[in-house]
């Protein structure tokens, strides 16, 4: 099958070496990240980009690490930052807060706020502390396990958010989070009554990895504002976002994005994008790990309507394979009032959920029995079903909804 790119891509790849033998052939392959590290940086290595990077016109980074491990990448300087605050810029439900100099309040990994802080290390005097990023964005969380976060952790973080209000003539912000971290933050705030202390924000956005259909619920439920999802990763950029009505739509300038099934026959399609956003590394169709379903089942990228879950996350079942927001649909059909949630598969060949509630409640037994039988018929695995008041979060600063070992012990 020939898989040539178009010109325009063709034109900015013409001199990687990564690509030579693709150009030769008239076919690029699907382009995974091992071959992307592969004699990294010689394979990515062209005249021009020899002259960037020793006029500072492009540098070397390292992405976060969330999501996968961490991948050296080359990019203009705060590449992904202006690819963030151009979306941000013109999104339907955000730009008008953004133009009028509303800030970015971010609250997600640990990770993510380290990351940052490593960059102003690099940078000493950029911005007017570690957490900034620039004169726009402030990170919040300090700590691994938002739930761990104790009230002087929470009162300390809401202080911060009232100094960037109290900033802005309208009081305005925009809340950018990982919307389990958020809605940590609310049981917190509702427990020991702090909701005086935090100020409305004028949008959130979730962004850093899958966000369950309770958990956008709950948000939309306690914050009378748009609440949007953004979708896409540190090599990329954003490549769809989400209206105020949980509509996707695609933002993809400088890229074009096909989808192929994970495996013959499944309505769940692995997103392949080629890239030329960044024209240091254009990537041409690369792997991006994620997994998408579309309206009709089609491979039509025109036609997605979700975002599933990682690729490698996918759990084999005799009926095919099982992503995240599968079992999130299941959950979501039967209660909303789960949170957080675990599927754990023993060596018996069964599986155990475990689960907490926003409330800390147990389920009804009735809630708990229809759970456990939906999900012995997703997975084909008989299936336990477990309360519990906390579930370990990973290094990552991330929740694995999928796991064959004990967190607790891992």
């Amino acid at each position: 099958m020939n898989r040539l790119p178009s010109a325009e891509v063709l034109d900015q790849v013409q001199n990687v070496p990564l690509y030579r033998a693709s150009i030769e052939r008239g076919d690029f392959p699907i382009l995974e990240k091992p071959e992307i590290a592969r004699d990294f940086p010689a394979n990515w290595m062209t005249p021009g980009l020899a002259r960037a990077l020793e006029t500072g016109e492009a540098e070397f980074v390292l992405s976060t690490g969330t999501n996968h491990a961490r991948m050296q990448l080359i990019r203009p300087p705060y590449f992904l930052l202006h690819s963030y605050y151009r979306l941000w810029s013109e999104h339907p439900d955000l730009g008008a807060a953004w133009h009028d100099g509303a800030r970015r309040i971010s609250l997600t990994t640990v990770l993510a706020t380290e990351h940052v802080a490593r960059v102003n290390a690099a940078n000493p005097g950029a911005t007017s502390g570690e957490r900034w990023l620039d004169d726009r964005t402030l990170y919040l969380n300090r700590r691994l396990d938002p739930a761990g976060w104790d009230r002087p952790e929470v009162e300390r973080m809401l202080a911060e958010i009232r100094e960037i209000s109290a900033a802005h003539p309208k009081g305005s912000y925009l809340l950018d989070c990982s919307g389990y971290h958020l809605a940590h933050l609310v049981r917190k705030v509702t427990e020991w009554d702090l909701w005086d202390g935090f100020p409305p924000p004028a949008g959130i956005v979730h962004a850093y990895e899958y966000t369950p259909v309770n958990v956008r619920a709950y948000l939309r439920a306690h914050f009378d504002c748009p609440v949007i999802d953004l979708f896409g990763s540190t090599e990329l950029g954003y490549l769809f976002y989400s209206d105020a009505d949980g509509h996707y739509q695609p933002y993809l300038h400088g890229m074009s994005v096909e989808l192929i099934p994970v495996e013959p026959g499944s309505s769940i399609h692995s997103l392949i994008v080629t890239s030329i956003r960044n024209p240091y590394m254009p990537l041409v169709r690369y792997r991006s790990g994620d997994c998408v379903r579309t309206r009709d089942g089609s491979t039509d990228p025109a036609e997605i309507v979700s975002f599933c879950g990682r690729e490698k996350e996918l759990l084999p079942t005799p009926r095919g394979p099982v992503a995240q927001a599968d079992l999130d649909t299941r959950i979501t059909g039967v209660t909303p009032g789960v949170f957080l949630h675990q599927l754990q598969l023993t060596a018996d060949g069964r599986c155990r959920l475990r689960y907490t509630t926003f409330d800390d409640s147990p389920l009804q037994p009735y809630e708990e029995s229809e759970l456990a039988a939906s999900i012995t018929e997703l997975t084909g695995r008989n299936c336990h079903v477990e309360h519990r008041t906390w579930i370990p979060i990973g290094r990552s600063g991330k929740y694995a909804w999928l796991t064959t070992a004990d967190p607790a012990r891992s």
